[in-house]
């Protein structure tokens, strides 16, 4: 008799999201900030032979070997020029018992900000820089867009570990579309 009723909350009255602003090669995109631990200084990375273009190396983050991905040359343009704001924002991926942490390098890291799921678009199927799975969304902000990447396709550990197997450290053409 007393039976539960359940309606889906619609998508305008849900709650914002946080996320994470930062630029890359001028651009401007976001990720959520749940999957981000920390932002730390650029510095000392050790690079690892045979690994693709857009893996700069490791890290070491109070003891643990982090990876880090260079996010412009993972989207297939030349890889980040290191200046005093270039940063490594470590994000954690993964699901219930398996996580993985890893690194990535941003020309700048922009600021924290709500967007309502209003405001966040279906991602372009095409004219993106970028591969359109990449994208989880177009955030608009002061009328503008965001590009909200799905960091869980971005880092993807099986494909990276797919490119590493590549000879010669080239990234294939194919995840530059």
């Amino acid at each position: 008799m007393n039976a539960l009723v359940t309606t889906p909350v619609p998508a305008a009255t849900a709650e914002p999201r946080q996320y994470l602003t930062f630029t890359l090669g001028g651009e401007m995109f976001a990720v959520e900030t749940l999957s981000v631990k920390e932002i730390i200084e650029y510095g000392q990375i050790t690079a690892v032979p045979m690994m693709p273009l857009s893996i700069r190396g490791v890290i070491n983050l109070r003891g643990a070997v982090v990876p880090v991905i260079d996010l412009k040359a993972r989207f297939g343009a030349p890889a980040t020029e290191v200046t005093r704001r270039t940063c490594i924002v470590i994000i954690e991926l993964g699901a219930e018992d398996e996580h993985q942490v890893i690194g990535i390098v941003v020309d700048t890291v922009s600021e924290v900000l709500e967007i309502p799921p209003s405001e966040i678009e279906p991602p372009p199927a095409f004219g993106a820089r970028i591969r359109a799975d990449f994208i989880s969304g177009m955030g608009k902000i002061a009328g503008h867009f965001v590009i909200l990447l799905d960091m869980g396709r971005v880092l993807s550990v099986d494909e990276l570990s797919t490119l590493s197997a590549l000879p010669g450290r080239q990234e294939p053409a194919a995840l530059a579309a």
